[in-house]
């Protein structure tokens, strides 16, 4: 038992005050876990775009003051009433999604789109009593997507909370807790390549080049990245890639430049960016008869897809994805197990590395586009 169990804990937390200003280290009052709910000690978290998008609030309702975060690795610290499948001492992954086990999408082996747990971005409390866990001087302190890991200590529903390999180290593989998984399932769960397949991904961000990655897994022959900044090319052969093909170097369709180069289409193709005209390229560049495009980025709410029905006739397959098709507490510890054995390769997604103290230099790097992923030390 540890000495801060059923005692409200104070830390530092990252606050975001109001939408698009720098975070401010600020001392929390962190609430122990109440039933279903477990404190964790975030060691490590990083930064993602979702993080970003959601602090800019430039197209969703906005909700401040709050504590971003939702990649990370910790350890528990307490237990709330009735969890019985973690104890303090374990090693987990938050996770923006969760697992109830109960519902019917939990029960399917086809689905991860847990009816309880599911990312709701609007929510900024907890669901057993509708209230927030953090505050400051009694005022409360939103949580986001139910995982809040810009704080040195966090609440969250065990459903959300994948518990790993204590040996694995936290600062490589919490970049499983989110856009390495969803791009590496879009590939192995949903695409499913066939050893010396063609597979095309656009966007060659952090998501996309998991995708690539999963790809080269699988076995693909030739990886064919698609993004409009030609500098990406270079890093992203370390991912797999194997050639490139930038729109605004051709005058026609992408999709008919992938055609030319692939006799046809490319066996599979997985869109990373959520740009609409991306998502129907991917689509349009599969190969009829057997092409299967994998959806994976998240499109603009008023967005239209449009493709002609023959598309579909000639027997190419389009489909959605969340992340990866995992779920997060039955399958992200076997995703965790494959970087141990050396199948999966994380460290080279990890391009910046900073103490929590400069937190928002991590943001200035997302906003500039430099790097992949930053590795923040919750304890620097």
């Amino acid at each position: 038992m540890s000495s801060t169990e059923g005692k409200v804990i104070c830390c530092r937390a990252a606050v975001a005050w109001e939408a698009g200003k720098p975070l401010v280290i600020e001392e929390v009052e962190v609430a122990p876990p109440q039933a279903n709910e477990v404190r964790v000690k975030i060691l490590y978290t990083s930064l993602c775009h979702t993080d970003v998008y959601f602090w800019e609030a430039k197209a969703q309702n906005p909700l401040f003051p709050r504590i971003y975060g939702h990649e990370a690795g910790g350890i528990v610290e307490s237990v709330g009433e009735g969890v019985t499948d973690l104890k303090p001492g374990d090693h987990v992954l938050p996770v923006f999604t969760g697992e109830c086990k109960e519902c019917a999408h939990c029960k399917s082996e086809e689905s991860n789109m847990c009816d309880l747990l599911r990312i709701n971005t609007d929510r900024g409390v907890m669901l057993n009593d509708g209230k927030s866990r953090f505050s400051i001087k009694g005022k409360p302190i939103y949580h986001f997507v139910g995982t809040s890991t810009f704080s040195e200590y966090t609440v969250i529903h065990i459903g959300c909370l994948a518990k790993i390999n204590p040996k694995a180290p936290l600062d490589k593989v919490c970049v499983l807790s989110c856009g390495i998984s969803t791009g590496l399932g879009a590939a192995l769960n949903v695409a499913k390549p066939k050893k010396g397949s063609t597979v095309a991904v656009f966007g060659l961000g952090a998501v996309g080049l998991a995708a690539a990655e999963g790809a080269r897994m699988a076995g693909a022959s030739r990886i064919i990245g698609v993004d409009l900044n030609s500098s990406r090319f270079e890093e992203a052969k370390k991912f797999g890639v194997t050639e490139f093909v930038n729109p605004k170097d051709h005058k026609k369709p992408v999709q008919e430049v992938i055609a030319e180069l692939t006799n046809g289409g490319v066996d599979r193709s997985i869109e990373c960016t959520g740009n609409i005209q991306a998502m129907i390229s991917a689509f349009e560049c599969v190969h009829d008869g057997w092409g299967v495009a994998v959806l994976v980025g998240v499109p603009h709410k008023d967005a239209v897809f449009q493709t002609h029905p023959v598309n579909f006739l000639n027997e190419r397959t389009l489909k959605g994805t969340f992340f990866g098709n995992y779920k997060p507490r039955t399958d992200i510890p076997s995703v965790v197990e494959k970087y141990m054995n050396k199948e999966l390769e994380l460290d080279k997604f990890i391009t910046h590395q900073l103490p929590f103290s400069q937190i928002n230099k991590a943001f200035d790097y997302m906003l500039k586009g430099e790097g992949l992923r930053c590795m923040i030390n919750m304890e620097e």
